[in-house]
């Protein structure tokens, strides 16, 4: 009887610690997305999904993410003629179920909670240098109901943890937009280098290139371009604060919410470039593009606690587990060399181990766990 109350705890606790994670990662130059399992040990592609519709040209695969029910994931083509396209599919089988064009260049994209929708900033890469927009779609019936202006180069976006508001980065213009999600217009807006852009009176004041006439009073064919160049932002899950990612200043800033400014500012390694908080709001971990490496951040400390080398140059997104165990980051690589996946526990602020895939990895998502 001991013999096997022992042999039954040894069971239990071996399925308590068996746990298998599931991550999509977006190949941009491949034009593939990357079903990854890791196991708590090691990490394997199970699935390569093959994505676009033309195969003599690369579609640039960029924003990806999955519904709240967990049962589709969504995906921004950035290229298209000349528009971007949002695919929708389904996570059973992997295969598209929907489409709908978007504006130029679509990239981060997420779901809300509170309204069902979804919304997706259009970065517009290669378009002129002005306001463009966030998309907003119904992803039952995959059409666009809305477009909402906002800064040059809206790059990173998330949506609080209630679904009520979408904050997203204009990365040239260095605004932070929220969206009351309700309203599907535009709340508050934040310029996060203190900048009064209606004050410009010459074309020679710092920041300023000749491109587009984008804030009122500035000289015509003039447009401020921001130092700090935000590329992420990123609500914490219980506090009223957002982190936005400095890639031109180095650094991370915190924006308190209802006071509606900028209350923090944390050095970090060069080009920081995407942001996420784990959801126990203990750990923030920090992509830095130009380092080579990763941030931990302890942030009930307010301070950074390792950089992580990462396996091969330029690490771009980061998604942690919804046990706030693991942090699975998608590093780009150069020239022909693979993409990679690394996975980083959490606790020990140390490298578990990694799985290359297809060129450029990107956006990437964690789905769920089993076991």
């Amino acid at each position: 009887m001991k013999k096997l109350l022992i042999t039954g705890l040894m069971l239990c606790f071996w399925s308590a610690q068996s746990q298998d994670y599931y991550v999509y990662v977006a190949a941009e130059s491949e034009d593939e997305v990357a079903l990854i399992k890791f196991d708590g040990k090691e990490a394997k592609v199970e699935e390569t999904i093959t994505v676009g519709t033309w195969p003599a040209e690369i579609e640039g695969p960029h924003g990806i993410n999955v519904s709240p029910d967990g049962k589709y994931w969504y995906l921004s083509l950035a290229h298209g003629n000349p528009y971007g396209t949002l695919y929708k599919y389904s996570t059973e089988t992997n295969e598209v179920v929907g489409t709908v064009k978007l504006g130029l260049f679509p990239a981060s994209l997420q779901i809300s909670k509170s309204t069902g929708l979804l919304y997706c900033v259009n970065f517009d890469l290669h378009g002129d240098m002005k306001p463009s927009t966030v998309s907003v779609v119904d992803p039952e019936d995959m059409i666009e109901i809305d477009r909402i202006e906002t800064g040059v180069m809206p790059h990173g976006s998330r949506i609080s943890p209630d679904g009520k508001f979408h904050y997203s980065v204009a990365m040239m213009s260095g605004e932070l937009y929220e969206i009351n999600t309700t309203t599907l217009s535009v709340n508050r807006t934040l310029q996060l280098d203190g900048v009064d852009l209606t004050t410009i009176e010459t074309p020679e004041e710092k920041g300023y290139q000749s491109s587009y006439e984008y804030a009122k009073g500035a000289p015509k064919n003039y447009m401020y371009h921001s130092p700090i160049k935000p590329t992420w932002v990123i609500p914490h899950p219980s506090d009223e604060k957002v982190y936005v990612a400095g890639n031109g200043s180095d650094e991370i800033l915190e924006v308190d919410l209802p006071e509606w400014k900028v209350t923090g500012r944390m050095p970090t390694g060069k080009a920081p470039y995407n942001v996420d908080i784990s959801p126990n709001g203990q750990y923030m971990v920090v992509t830095y593009k130009g380092a080579q490496e990763t941030g931990v951040w302890n942030l009930k400390k307010g301070k950074e606690v390792a950089r992580v080398k990462n396996t091969r140059r330029i690490p771009h997104g980061v998604s942690i587990s919804s046990d706030s165990k693991y942090a699975f980051v998608s590093v780009e690589g150069i020239g022909g060399e693979p993409g990679t996946m690394d996975v980083i526990e959490l606790k020990s602020a140390k490298k578990v181990t990694s799985v290359d895939m297809g060129k450029q990895a990107g956006g990437i998502i964690f789905w769920k766990m089993e076991g």
